[in-house]
């Protein structure tokens, strides 16, 4: 490689990225798996490029009549993008 000129070196530029983290919680009567579509098609409403949700708590709240609500709480990454 001694003796090349710049022109002829391959030059791999590197790729960064920063993603964003928040979380959500979801709720349904039915189950912690509606809880958390249901908590990951709100997101996807209003934030672009979610990339990964990772359900990191599920608990249920009892209510005083009886019922029950499912509660999963997500951590929703997605690309962070500088104002434009």
């Amino acid at each position: 490689m001694f003796g090349a000129t710049h022109d002829h070196l391959a030059v791999k530029e590197a790729i960064v990225s920063v993603y964003r983290v928040t979380e959500v919680i979801g709720t349904s009567s039915n189950s912690w798996e509606e809880a958390a579509a249901e908590a990951l098609r709100t997101v996807r409403q209003t934030i672009r490029d979610v990339r990964v949700a990772e359900v990191v708590r599920q608990d249920i709240h009892l209510e005083e009549d009886g019922g029950i609500t499912y509660r999963s709480k997500l951590q929703v990454s997605f690309k962070y993008e500088a104002d434009r």
